[in-house]
């Protein structure tokens, strides 16, 4: 009969076999299995019948399954078959020894061999539950420091400290004056170069808002140090202080005057902040005003430069003028021509008088051929008069031709080009003489109007309540910061920390 008996043990975890019997690593548990006793016994035929008694040697148990010990060291359960040996039990398993190796009935005692050193098995502690550490107490103490500390001295200063501001509005943009004038009338581009620009005006405007200049302009009629910097050294942030330079007022003018401008639409909307109403509707009145002093300064010194231009032109085209015709008289006394193309035409003239006559001469030649021989002398008188005609004619247009040497030795070619250039010189400096008197008549009338003026699409207003500082804006945006950078540098320490 073969009893098998099998250890209920089990142990888990990562299993290392010390066969020389070493202590357990740190952070390991200890334990030692106890050991299968069981082993096949083998009776003699006759011996009574009886269960053997299976008792433990050791509390060792063989782990087969996870053991990393070679096959050549583990324990044998082979049944021992076979006769019974007189006076001795059945051989004991390793690790068997006692009276616990020997079944009962066996007569004899049976011999077991030495115990081997138990097993130590080690397994990793379990987890136990997370807890707050060194680094996490850090982490929690900067965010107190760089994100708490931060929003609550801001809370304290826009709420306890910072000066209530007013905000007035203002709104104007640059209109150029309706109708047409002489100027348009022109077709020639005057009307555009006297009229301006529109879009350029606001760009200068805009400009000169944010200049020094405008600055300066309404430091001295509002006294803009006495104003801002009453809050001072209570509030800090929105107040100036009371010796600040020019420079420096220019740079708070930005904080207190916002300008919007459109250069599409040519609008520029400006707000004014104060720390009372009447003092920011006066400061936006007063910013209308020199912006309109401005322009009208601006369309002033157009107009003065067009008159004066205007009145250069027409001077210069005058004297040219003047010499065109001087050089034309010179030309007529020196050739005693008044207009060569009406001396060209008279001799035109000549010739064409002179071809009727051989004409007519021809016609009484055929007639006296008719009524008399050739031998009559009026025939021969006739003839006469027709050759000298032809050479007459020939004469007469070579001159026209070639021209008449007999004046100041010049050709009549010569004379006609010069006396060509002569007239188209006259008749320019008249055109221009006649461009430069409406340009000044139109520099004229513009100079008596406003064509270029500042028009206040929403007058400045009077604030009733302060709307200025927007301390939950201003108070979102601190803890939106703040807390980017406790973000940065937790993600740098990590990164720091994680690379060790």
């Amino acid at each position: 009969m073969e009893d098998k008996v099998n250890s209920d043990t089990s142990i888990t975890g990562a299993a290392q076999n010390d066969a020389d019997g070493t202590a357990p690593r740190k952070g390991m548990r200890k334990f030692q299995a106890p050991q299968a006793a069981s082993r096949d016994v083998a009776q003699a035929p006759g011996a009574e019948a009886a269960e053997p008694s299976v008792q433990p040697a050791t509390e060792e148990a063989p782990d087969t399954a996870k053991s990393n010990e070679p096959p050549s060291n583990r324990p044998q359960n082979r049944p021992q078959n076979g006769p019974r040996q007189k006076g001795k039990g059945p051989k004991a398993g390793p690790g068997a020894k006692g009276p616990g190796a020997k079944g009962p009935g066996a007569k004899g005692k049976g011999k077991g061999k030495q115990n081997l050193p138990p097993k130590v098995v080690e397994i990793a502690p379990m987890a136990t539950n997370a807890g707050m550490r060194r680094r996490h107490w850090g982490l929690v103490l900067s965010a107190l420091a760089l994100i708490v500390a931060p929003l609550l001295v801001s809370a304290w200063y826009l709420w306890a400290v910072s000066t209530d501001q007013y905000a007035s509005t203002v709104g104007f943009t640059v209109r150029q004056e309706g109708g047409s004038s002489s100027a348009d009338l022109l077709g020639n581009g005057l009307g555009d170069l006297f009229g301006g620009s529109s879009t350029s005006d606001a760009d200068i405007l805009y400009e000169f808002i944010q200049s020094q200049e405008m600055v300066s302009r309404i430091d001295d009629r509002f006294d803009l140090r006495g104003h801002y910097a009453q809050p001072w050294p209570d509030d800090v942030i929105f107040a100036i202080w009371p010796d600040a330079t020019i420079e420096e007022l220019v740079w708070y003018w930005s904080r207190i005057v916002r300008v919007s401008y459109d250069q599409g639409s040519g609008l520029i909307e400006l707000r004014v902040l104060a720390f009372d109403a009447k003092t920011a509707q006066a400061i936006g009145t007063g910013i209308v005003e020199e912006s309109q002093n401005m322009i009208n300064a601006l369309n002033d010194q157009a107009r003065d430069d067009l008159l004066r231009y205007a009145q250069r032109d027409l001077e210069v085209s005058l004297r040219r003028l003047k010499d065109a015709r001087e050089a034309l008289i010179l030309f007529r006394t020196r050739t005693q021509i008044v207009d060569p193309a009406t001396d060209l035409q008279g001799r035109l003239g000549v010739v064409n008088n002179l071809q009727a006559q051989l004409a007519q001469a021809l016609i009484d030649l055929d007639v006296l051929l008719d009524q008399s021989s050739e031998n009559d002398p009026r025939v021969k008188q006739a003839r006469r008069t027709i050759e000298v005609i032809k050479n007459r004619i020939v004469i007469e247009r070579e001159n026209v031709a070639s021209g008449d040497i007999t004046v100041g030795g010049e050709d009549y070619p010569t004379l006609l080009a010069e006396f060509e250039g002569l007239v188209v010189d006259r008749e320019f400096a008249e055109e221009g003489y006649r461009a430069a008197l409406t340009a000044l008549d139109v520099a004229r009338n513009n100079a008596g109007r406003q064509s270029r003026y500042l028009e206040a699409y929403v007058r400045p207003t009077l604030p009733q309540s302060s709307e200025f500082p927007r301390r939950w804006v201003l108070l979102g945006m601190i803890g939106l910061f703040v807390g980017l950078i406790w973000s940065i540098l937790a993600l740098i320490y990590y990164s720091i920390r994680d690379s060790r």
